[in-house]
């Protein structure tokens, strides 16, 4: 499969971090990491050590794109990092390597309640996964997020959001719980009505 580098995303990625690196030795670096066809080469930043943050992110992110599953670790760790804009990336290209292993370690980082606020980039990875584990995670963390001044209504809103696109029943009882939240109830309704009607 062709490493791509057309991808919109990857361009966006690219972009982000190119404005971080001034270095010229560190520059030439980053174009070898785009240009490279190689995927020893990508694969070998991920386990070679004092490799900077961005050239982990660029060898992962190419390699999730091409389907290969070297790439699954440093796409989950950056999934759960600080940076919102690094979890975008990740996610995207979770999405597209296909792991199995995917599902169970968003779910994980979804539910981690020390984590809760990383947890949005997860909670919609598992809405986009559609795996058995996706909807028990959501409902789980909404269950949580249904405090009226809980800091994290938007990952609780994710949740509301992605429950309703599962369309799995068994998510009713947590959504009708967040219809009396003021900052959750009309996307509960909305989600509610996609469900339609039922016990």
């Amino acid at each position: 499969m062709d490493i791509a580098t057309d991808d919109a995303e990857f361009r966006s990625m690219i972009d982000r971090l190119g404005a971080e690196i001034v270095e010229e030795e560190r520059a030439t670096e980053f174009r070898g990491l785009i240009a490279t066809e190689d995927r020893e080469t990508l694969a070998a930043v991920l386990t070679e050590p004092h490799r900077p943050l961005w050239a982990r992110e660029i060898a992962s992110f190419r390699l999730g794109l091409a389907g290969d599953p070297r790439a699954f670790e440093a796409l989950v760790l950056l999934l759960n990092h600080r940076d919102p804009e690094r979890c975008v990336s990740a996610a995207y290209a979770l999405t597209r390597l296909g792991d199995p292993r995917t599902a169970r370690a968003a779910a994980a980082l979804a539910t981690n309640e020390l984590r809760v606020a990383y947890a949005l980039l997860p909670v919609r990875l598992l809405a986009d996964l559609r795996a058995p584990e996706s909807v028990p995670a959501l409902v789980t963390v909404l269950e949580r997020r249904l405090a009226a001044d809980d800091p994290h209504w938007r990952v609780g809103l994710a949740c509301v959001e992605g429950l309703g696109t599962l369309g799995d029943p068994s998510a009713r009882p947590a959504l009708r719980a967040a219809l009396p939240h003021p900052r959750l109830g009309a996307a509960a309704a909305r989600s509610l009505a996609r469900l339609g009607s039922g016990g």
